[in-house]
């Protein structure tokens, strides 16, 4: 079976927001002082250096869901491809705070099996509810073609609905 990619995004650059507010005053800032004093305006490079980083680092980020895996991609100048195979995500939620509700975006969270991975985030996403169902109907496809079941066990070392007990 051949592996085809079924939904590819990358988070919203709203996640700067914050950055581009603050860098934005800094440079108001630097350009009102620079009239008093002309060379602080070269200080304005600083604040624009650093929410043009910040800009790349979120559009340099690319999540790309298949029907096997979800590839995660990171990095501006050194780039990073971390895997996720689908038949261990344990379970999905999704927070949609007021401010990204507002744009339709939203985070989904996976809690995996994957030791490197135990925990993935999707960040700012738009159509994330239906991403969330695609995710699940390839994760239970996978488990049934791969037999894989998910075994949860209590503190006590037993697993969840065991009736041995050795004395």
């Amino acid at each position: 079976m051949s592996e085809n990619v079924l939904w590819k995004g990358r988070p919203s650059q709203l996640l700067n927001l914050g950055t581009y507010l603050v860098g934005t005053l800094l440079i108001v800032g630097i350009g009102i002082g620079g009239t008093f004093f002309p060379p602080a305006w070269f200080a304005g490079i600083i604040p624009l250096v650093w929410m043009l980083w910040k800009f790349l680092t979120v559009r340099c980020r690319v999540y790309e869901l298949t029907n096997e895996r979800l590839r995660l991609y990171t990095g501006v100048l050194n780039q990073k491809i971390d895997e996720l195979e689908l038949y261990r995500v344990k379970d999905t939620t999704m927070d949609k705070p007021f401010m990204l509700r507002i744009f339709g975006l939203a985070t989904v969270h996976l809690d995996t099996s994957d030791r490197s991975h135990p925990k993935v985030e999707l960040h700012a996403i738009s159509n994330a509810v239906e991403l969330r169902e695609t995710l699940r109907e390839q994760v239970e496809r996978l488990r049934d073609l791969k037999r894989v079941r998910e075994v949860d066990f209590e503190e006590g070392g037993e697993m969840e609905g065991d009736d041995f007990h050795s004395d």
